[in-house]
């Protein structure tokens, strides 16, 4: 099969169609391309006209294992057919159990754990909230500028990436204390590792727990491994590691959001495995369920909330979904994806690296793994962003078969499956450099 196969420029007159009933009935949300999809395997994607796409988005991060991946319809298609429902908070099943000892074992820490099952990555921090208060009796937290833990108003307290997010909704929860995240490109201290010792860490110690978020109140240290939505900034090393060691120190839990970073994703099962860090809550969901939506907050079980009713779900820990989860997990494991992805990460490095090389506009290369991305910036400023040639590149993509997806003021993030066959990622990384040469006259 060749891939990109393109018979009609993007959006059709299909998609065109479907787009416009789109628009009439469902609310407004982040829509990124008019690609409408038809069917989906692995790492290729059929929309309506008949074109064939390769995808590099991955549903946001949560088809690790590339779409309708045999196992998993396999899992779903039999749990299914046993039954779809059985409110998994308020009785029993085996599948639901299951998962969370499994979540329990590959999760970091050797010690008893339990989970608490969500539909989402914003109701995963929602619970993690609920759970470090309930347990350290304190009410603030401490998060980074540009994190992204979800929309809810919980978790929206927590989420810096973009002023619109927040824009019209306060209050949220109160108590959050924002920092700035490391992100060395945009050093906002002005400073240059190694020689900054770690300034944008030591200073929550030095300055804000003396100051303003004093440690007897902050319940704990919300944070994303690697920035997702907030574009996908990598700290440098021994950074997680003296966050971890601040928030140990000063009592404060840590809260490890890997909605985006885990299953394998960055080249460790959890992004958070980069350090030393064996974080007191972790989070998770996207490609927790391969599609399916699931979530989940796993922490100690000796934290556990004591009394019934104190946080349930209807539909958390959904036996189809968690059917799904298992057996991503198992083709994870089987495949041997987590070793592909830091083995795999690293070629689709290079070949960025060397377009970053040849682009005066490609500003920044970052990402571990197959979490990688590309900043944008105005040709002579180097650190001034460029959404306008990001978007464009984007939508030239599109239409020569490449489905590519945002983050950040002015970065492209790339993350295919981390099981897409080698020759396709790279028919995928030559479609991107084409959109570089044409952005680039």
């Amino acid at each position: 099969m060749k891939v990109p196969d393109i018979k009609v420029t993007p959006p059709g007159p299909k998609a065109r169609e479907i787009v416009e009933r789109d628009k009439t009935y469902i609310a407004t949300t982040t829509k990124t391309a008019p690609v409408v999809a038809k069917r989906a395997a692995g790492s290729i994607v059929e929309d309506v006209d008949g074109n064939l796409l390769i995808d590099f988005a991955t549903g946001i991060s949560v088809l690790n294992i590339g779409a309708s991946h045999p196992k998993v319809v396999e899992a779903i298609t039999k749990q299914a057919k046993d039954f779809t429902h059985f409110a998994g908070t308020d009785y029993y099943y085996d599948v639901q159990t299951r998962l969370a000892e499994r979540l329990g074992k590959i999760t970091p820490g050797r010690y008893p754990k339990k989970v608490f099952f969500t539909n989402s990555g914003a109701e995963a921090n929602e619970a993690a909230i609920k759970i470090a208060k309930y347990n350290t009796k304190k009410h603030m937290f401490i998060a980074f500028l540009r994190a992204f833990h979800g929309r809810t108003q919980g978790a929206l307290a927590l989420t810096a990436s973009k002023a619109k997010h927040r824009a019209g909704f306060f209050p949220t929860m109160p108590g959050v204390v924002h920092v700035p995240y490391a992100y060395c490109f945009r050093c906002p201290y002005k400073l240059t590792y190694p020689s900054c010792d770690l300034y944008c860490a030591n200073i929550i110690e030095d300055l804000y727990l003396r100051t303003i978020a004093p440690p007897t109140d902050v319940a704990g240290v919300v944070l994303e491994p690697v920035q997702g939505e907030g574009g996908y900034i990598v700290p440098p090393p021994g950074w997680l590691d003296r966050i971890g060691k601040i928030a140990k120190d000063n009592e404060m839990w840590l809260i490890d959001d890997e909605v985006q970073t885990g299953f394998g994703r960055t080249g460790k099962m959890w992004g958070i495995e980069h350090s030393k860090v064996v974080p007191d809550v972790i989070t998770m969901a996207k490609s927790m369920g391969s599609g399916m939506p699931i979530g989940a907050a796993v922490f100690p079980a000796d934290k556990d909330f004591r009394d019934y009713g104190i946080h349930s779900s209807t539909y958390g820990g959904n036996p189809v979904a968690c059917a799904a989860s298992l057996a991503t997990i198992d083709v994870i494991e089987a495949e041997g994806l987590v070793a592909r992805s830091a083995k795999l990460g690293q070629h689709l490095a290079k070949r960025l690296d060397e377009m970053k090389e040849s682009y005066e506009f490609i500003g920044d290369r970052r990402g571990l793994g197959m979490m990688q991305a590309t900043e944008f910036v105005k040709p002579g400023k180097k650190l001034e962003p460029d959404p306008a040639i990001r978007d464009v590149i984007t939508k030239d993509a599109y239409e020569h078969g490449l489905i590519l997806l945002p983050c950040g003021e002015s970065t492209l993030r790339y993350i295919p499956a981390l099981n897409i066959p080698q020759d396709v990622l790279d028919a995928g990384l030559d479609v991107l450099e084409d959109c570089f040469r044409r952005a680039a006259k």
